[in-house]
Parts: C-alpha cells; structure tokens; sequence
C-alpha cells in the first residue's frame, strides 16, 4: 500500500472542507428565492464592474508568468482580460439574471385514470465541481450559472489564471453576502496543488455530484479517466465548415473566414473546411486567399494542393487535429454525402456548419449528422450559450445523456416527479 504523504493528507483535508460546507450551502440554496439569487448575481455583476482595475491588475500578473513560461498564443488569448472583457463578464451576468428561474419549472404534467396528479419538476444537480484551464472569464460564468439553477459549486480554475480568478471570486462572494446566502455556496480551491484535482475528481463523491472540465485534450482525457462521478463536456473541438456546391460565393467566403479566424483557440473554431468539386473553381480562390490574408496556414489534400501552391500538404493527423490556432485543413468532397462521412469519421460531434441553398442538401446535413450543434449559413463560432440566448455556459456537452450543447442554467438541473393524490391505494 502505498503511503499518504503530509502533504496529500493536508490537501484531502482542504478538499474535504470544501466539500462539508459546498454540501450545506446546496440544502440551502435549493430553498433560495429567484428574487435573492437575482439580487446576489446583480451585485456580484456591480462587483465586477466597480473592481475592473483590480481585477485587471491580478491579471497582469498572470499574463507576466504566462509570458515566462511561454505559453501558446491561444492560451494567452484566453488568458488576457482588459476593460471589455472585464464588462463583457459582467454583462453576462446581468443576462443570466434576466433568464427565468429554472428551479421549481413545471416541465409536464398529467392526470392518470385513478385521479394522481403527477408533475415533473426541476430541481438543481446539487454541488458542481468545475475545472477549467486559462479562462478567467469561467469564474464569473460557472458561478453566476450554477448560482441561478441553485447548486453550489468548488471552482479549480488553471495555476495560470490564479490571481485573476481569485480576484473575480472575491466579487461573486461579494454577491452573495450583499444578498444574505452563503458565500460558501460558491468556492475556489486556494491552492495550485494539482493533488488537489486528483482529489476533487476521485475522493469527493460524497460530496460533489458531478464534474464540468473546461480546457484542453490532457484535462479532459484525465478527468473522463479519474473521475468517480458523472462528467458533463467534451474531448475536443473538431467542428467542420463545409461549402455545398449552391453555396453563395460571398457568404461562403465570410462564414469559413469568420469561423476559423474570429478566435482561433476557442473550441467552436472550425479547423476543418470541406468543399464540393463542383464549385471549386469558383469558391476555393475567394475563401483561400481571405484566409491567407489573415494570416492563416492551409493544409490542403491532393487537389487542393495541385491548385493552391500556399497550401501544405496535409496528413492523415491533420484531420483528426484541433489545432486551435491559425491553421486549416481543407479537403475537396463529391458532395454532401462524402462531407457527412467525412464529418462522421474525423469529427469531435461538437458543432458543424453547411453553407448551401439547397434546401435537400441542408435537410440531409441536419438528419445524418449527430453533432452537438448543427449551423446553415451561420459560423461554428455562434456554438456558445450566450448567443444561444442562455446568457453565459460553462462548456459545449456532446454527450447524449443529460445536457447536450451549450451548458447553461436550464442544463445544471435534473427534476423530480411530485404525485399528488385523495387517498387513492394500489390494488
């Protein structure tokens, strides 16, 4: 048997608190009012605004040490907050505020011949743990949402958005003291320990009801392997852009533009164009040489590579590859059968776009393909809960059990059957 060091003891200590005190500020909250979780998400949103240069500041520290340890340009996107990002949290906020309270919703009910009356009823999942990586902005995101579908929540965000999440959870706490709930209903591991993941993922099942990862493939492949309750997210981000051969030439161009280089290192980013041969003569030129423009490598198959002299050639791994960053592969399909067989083989059943006119061509795409999230003329970059209109997500699920798509409110909560009856008894 392997012995328990000092130092591992220490951090199932720290961890098991968390837990003890999470647990009880869930009995709670399943009890709040919508007005008193209304009230705490609109003073936590009036924290964020009126600490933006605090907060902006812890974030300068993180983006130092970021630099030092040369981390990717895409993590250092994610990483960066300045005043509009600071805002743009706090609107977030203010939008979950305004979406109706999922606690307590009716989802169905009906009467059985003997007189039962039997509802279905949301109720929050419990206690949520959420880990993330580089995004600061998940503190204010994951709190506010779990906050307003009433679990409570242990955030673990990356050592590289320590100080900037720190800062962000000081306002969420605020939040909640301003509107008498318990600040333990939203915590932050306050450690960088990653003894401390291992332990949220394997020794707390007693406590946490169910985990969201939010970062990259090694995150997420050690949560699905080490976790000991149910896991709500995806592996990877392998979303496809595909241009049928009726596509407009002009909105073709500035989807597949808009979807890969909008921001490359976020998990909607397309990373893999598909075009008809029928239109590449006319579509290929503008799409390319806008991409190009914008700095982006292409990795092209045969044909494309024949035509194009700036694209490399790609590998058998380029199609199974997130690159997040500013490279695309790009393959020419026979239509839109051979696309959907395509998408099926290589993809992450996170979000694909048809850019089309036919009408056969986008019924198809939509009944054959069963990613998350399926697009027609619109960028994959639209795969995200807020412009989904749920105010804020936690995560894109491509599970087929429980939440699927963008995580918001609505998803963190499961339901309960209320039967109501006069005295009936079953023969």
């Amino acid at each position: 048997m392997t012995a328990i060091s000092k130092e591992d003891d220490t951090v199932a200590q720290l961890m098991r608190g968390l837990g003890q005190k999470a647990r009880a500020a869930a009995r709670l909250l399943a009890r709040a009012s919508s007005a008193g979780k209304d009230r705490a998400l609109r003073s936590a949103a009036a924290a964020i605004r009126a600490s933006g240069a605090e907060i902006m500041a812890a974030n300068a520290k993180d983006m130092e040490s970021a630099r030092e340890r040369d981390l990717s340009k895409s993590l250092l996107d994610r990483l960066y907050l300045d005043a509009g990002r600071v805002e743009g949290m706090a609107r977030s906020i203010d939008e979950v505020v305004a979406l109706p309270d999922p606690v307590g919703q009716v989802m169905a009910e009906w009467s059985r011949p003997n007189g039962l009356v039997i509802q279905r009823v949301r109720v929050p999942l419990g206690v949520i743990g959420i880990i993330y990586e580089s995004r600061p902005n998940v503190t204010a995101d994951a709190g506010a949402l779990c906050l307003k579908s009433g679990n409570a929540v242990i955030l673990r965000g990356g050592s590289e958005s320590f100080h900037s999440s720190r800062a962000i959870h000081g306002c969420l706490q605020r939040g909640l003291r301003e509107a008498g709930l318990p600040e333990d209903a939203i915590q932050m591991v306050p450690t960088t320990d990653r003894a401390a993941v291992g332990y949220l993922l394997s020794g707390m099942q007693e406590f946490v009801d169910v985990v969201v990862p939010r970062g990259g493939r090694s995150l997420i492949e050690r949560v699905l392997k080490d976790a000991r309750v149910p896991v709500i997210g995806h592996l990877e981000g392998i979303c496809h852009t595909y241009v049928h051969r009726s596509a407009d030439i002009d909105m073709a161009r500035n989807v597949t533009l808009n979807a890969k280089m909008r921001r490359t290192g976020i998990c909607g980013a397309t990373e893999t164009l598909l075009i008809d041969r029928d239109c590449l003569p006319t579509h290929y030129r503008p799409i390319a040489d806008a991409l190009a423009a914008a700095g982006c490598e292409l990795r092209g198959d045969a044909e494309i590579c024949a035509l194009d002299p700036r694209a490399r050639p790609a590998t058998e791994a380029d199609w199974h590859t997130e690159y997040l960053d500013a490279i695309m592969s790009v393959r020419v399909v026979s239509g839109v059968e051979e696309a959907i067989e395509h998408i099926t083989r290589y993809g992450s059943g996170h979000t694909e776009c048809i850019v089309a006119k036919d009408a056969a061509a986008v019924r198809r795409f939509f009944n054959d393909l069963d990613s998350a999230i399926l697009m027609h003329n619109a960028s994959t970059q639209f795969a995200d809960g807020g412009e989904f209109g749920m105010g804020a997500e936690i995560g894109i699920a491509t599970g087929r059990i429980h939440a699927r798509g963008p995580v918001g409110a609505e998803q963190l909560t499961s339901f309960k059957y209320l039967v109501r009856g006069a005295g009936q008894v079953r023969a």
